[in-house]
């Protein structure tokens, strides 16, 4: 079976960075046999606050439900977005307030602190964008984007691996810079994740 991949971008852009970081990831692994199917967020329609928390009900719109489908379609996912304000864009905070809902992507036990993985069997890859230079985020600022999205919500859901490649800075990157962040996009696209 080829390697399911769903690439979900979260940058409302169309000329961005981050889109041509997801165009050239999926070339990649069309290139070397994987199913790829992709999430444009900025496109889709959806409210992004969870109106009432975990305490009521909020029907999904189509856009989500469809979301929600090819998340367990999926075997590898690929977020690609921007670090702005040291964490994830809005828009990708509120699909996933949204999506990964109690029942769909954990649950927990009853009268226990311990929790199910529903999502678990599945990799992740993040390519993220940013200003600062991504040894600074890293060393100064301990990337706590990176570590929210790996531990408190992938990992949390039983998606692992989850491998973080950071690029930047994006204002100061010359166009050599720029294409040979495309072409390792490109690359890793072409390595296969995991078949299953």
């Amino acid at each position: 079976m080829s390697p399911r991949v769903l690439i979900i971008l979260a940058h409302p852009a169309e000329d961005s960075l981050c889109h041509a970081l997801a165009a050239s990831y999926a070339a990649g692994a069309l290139q070397s046999g994987a199913e790829v199917r992709r999430l444009d967020l900025g496109r889709m329609s959806f409210d992004p606050v969870l109106r009432q928390g975990y305490r009521g009900s909020q029907p999904l719109e189509p856009d989500l439900v469809s979301a929600q489908q090819e998340l367990l379609w999926a075997r590898h996912l690929v977020f690609v977005y921007p670090v702005w304000w040291g964490a994830m864009p809005a828009l990708l905070k509120g699909f996933l307030d949204r999506v990964l809902l109690p029942g769909f992507a954990f649950r927990y036990r009853r009268d226990s602190v311990w929790w199910d993985r529903l999502l678990a069997g599945r990799s992740a890859q993040l390519i993220v964008t940013m200003d600062t230079p991504p040894w600074y985020y890293r060393w100064f600022y301990r990337q706590p984007g990176h570590e929210q999205m790996r531990r408190t919500v992938l990992e949390f859901c039983g998606i692992r691996p989850v491998r973080v490649k950071s690029f930047g800075a994006v204002r100061s990157a010359t166009p050599a810079q720029r294409a040979r962040w495309l072409e390792w996009a490109r690359r890793q696209g072409a390595r296969l994740p995991p078949r299953t």
